[in-house]
């Protein structure tokens, strides 16, 4: 295995974005259903005290790599289905793959929980209250007290602490769980060559990072101004709800693209490599 440089990074980058999209559109339903499956079996976890979160924490590299198991397949015009989420832990796959995988995992897990602690230690829970009173109905006290919170300047300091750490986060664990399931990479290997990875190639995620920023902002942008037009535009959360699972389908969908540019097999004849040996 080699490590890719791909040539023409903002062009890579913004395909990356245009391949997922285009997947999609091929097999909407089997894609959007893989998604909700996840969803559904978070929710159930979540309904066991304590390890639940944990268990839900550490399945989100197996949701990359089962959207990645599934683009592939879609990729040679196999199917796509909810099984593919759990593939790397049934028994006729490699044992020792699999304890790796669940090690990345934990890992994960374990550090995801310290990101949040820490975050939670320097807004003093404000992002959380946050998040609650914006999810309730709004009443003039609610109102007040998210203006409160929005005015809180260790609200802004944990905001920048948390998303910040859970970018950093991300970089070693992009790849990971496929280096680990497709090329038998341990733990310390495959975060190192994912971080690896992303460095060399970070012109192409940088622009892959603004073309989801911008698609997003667009669609809202247009769609208020559509349904501000009709007259209607309460009807901008019933159309965020479709809009954000597309979305987000569209970008587990796309994370195989960036891994399939950033590493190839032996014999295949990428314009730029650099050894992993």
């Amino acid at each position: 295995m080699t490590l890719r440089i791909v040539d023409a990074p903002a062009r890579r980058g913004l395909a990356w974005v245009s391949q997922a999209f285009a997947q999609f559109l091929r097999r909407p339903l089997a894609f959007s259903l893989l998604f909700l499956v996840f969803l559904v079996a978070a929710m159930v976890l979540l309904a066991i005290p304590y390890a639940g979160a944990v268990l839900v924490l550490a399945s989100l590299p197996l949701l990359t790599l089962g959207f990645m198991i599934a683009t592939r397949a879609a990729q040679e015009n196999g199917s796509v289905h909810a099984g593919q989420m759990i593939e790397p832990l049934m028994r006729d796959g490699d044992p020792a793959r699999r304890s790796t995988l669940v090690r990345l995992c934990l890992l994960y897990a374990l550090a995801t929980a310290m990101v949040m602690w820490g975050s939670d230690a320097i807004d003093g829970g404000a992002f959380e209250r946050l998040q609650i009173l914006l999810a309730s109905a709004r009443t003039e006290s609610t109102s007040k007290e998210i203006d409160e919170l929005l005015a809180d300047p260790s609200l802004r300091t944990g905001v920048l602490v948390r998303f910040g750490l859970s970018a950093l986060l991300s970089v070693p664990f992009w790849h990971a769980p496929a280096l680990v399931w497709w090329h038998g990479q341990g733990v310390a290997q495959a975060l190192f060559s994912s971080t690896l990875a992303c460095w060399r190639n970070k012109g192409a995620f940088l622009l892959y990072g603004l073309a989801w920023v911008g698609t997003v902002a667009l669609f809202g942008i247009s769609s208020g101004l559509l349904f501000s037009l009709l007259g209607a535009p309460q009807l901008l959360v019933l159309a965020a709800v479709p809009a954000g699972l597309m979305f987000s389908t569209a970008f587990y969908i796309s994370l195989y693209y960036s891994f399939a540019d950033c590493f190839a097999q032996s014999g295949d004849e990428p314009s730029t490599t650099a050894s992993m040996a």
